[in-house]
This record gives structure tokens, sequence and C-alpha cells, in this order.
């Protein structure tokens, strides 16, 4: 049976510019970025074990604060202001639209829902 992957966002506030840039490089080659430190990602246990394990290589734990988020299997979204991703940017899960990023704000402050709509 294969591990359960479960959806994470990864979020982080690093102290040197050094070390930031380091875990930056770090974390866009595991996952996907949707702010300038905050990243999703698709990870079984012993993955997210990994992920967090060559974070703590990294950081420094006495100033810098690195926190992993579950989400659940459907969650609603809302976004403000301009996004980074374009409009067919999905994060699937078993062929599932799990999560949907990239719709676009027209105005600033405008709020927009968006919950998935595909059927499990």
């Amino acid at each position: 049976m294969a591990a359960k992957k479960q959806l994470w966002i990864i979020a982080y506030d690093i102290t040197d510019p050094r070390r930031l840039g380091r875990v930056g490089r770090y974390m866009v080659r595991r996952a996907v970025r949707v702010q300038y430190s905050v990243f999703v990602a698709e990870l079984t246990e012993a993955g997210l074990d990994g992920l967090l394990d060559g974070l703590e290589a990294i950081i420094d734990p006495r100033t810098d604060d690195v926190r992993a988020y579950p989400l659940p299997d459907r969650c609603e979204v809302t976004l403000l202001g301009p996004q980074m991703f374009p409009a067919e940017v999905m994060l699937l899960r078993g062929g599932r639209n799990v999560l949907r990023l990239g719709e676009v704000v027209e105005a600033a402050g405008e709020q927009v829902d968006w919950v998935d709509e595909l059927e499990g």
C-alpha cells in the first residue's frame, strides 16, 4: 500500500538574508511557491520529515521560524489582490482539483471565494 500524501503549507521567516536565500532555493526544488516565503507541497509523512530535516540543517532555530500546516482534503480559499499563478494552475490529488489558485482580483480589496467544484 502506498504511503498517504497530504497537502501542506510550509511558511518561514528567516532573519539572515544569506540563510533566507538558501531556504528559498531549497524550497523551490521541493514545493510550489504561492508567496515569497510560503509554499505548498504534497508529501507523505516521511517526505515532510525529510523536507523539515533539510530545512533544519539550514536555519538557525534560535532566530528563524519554519511552520508546516496540513490542508484538509477539501478547503475553501479566499484570495485578495492579484495572484502569481495563471488561472489554469491547480493543485491536484488523485486526479481531483483540491485547491485552485490563480483567481485574479480586478480591484484591490475585492474578495474572491473559490471552492472546489469537481466531485470526488
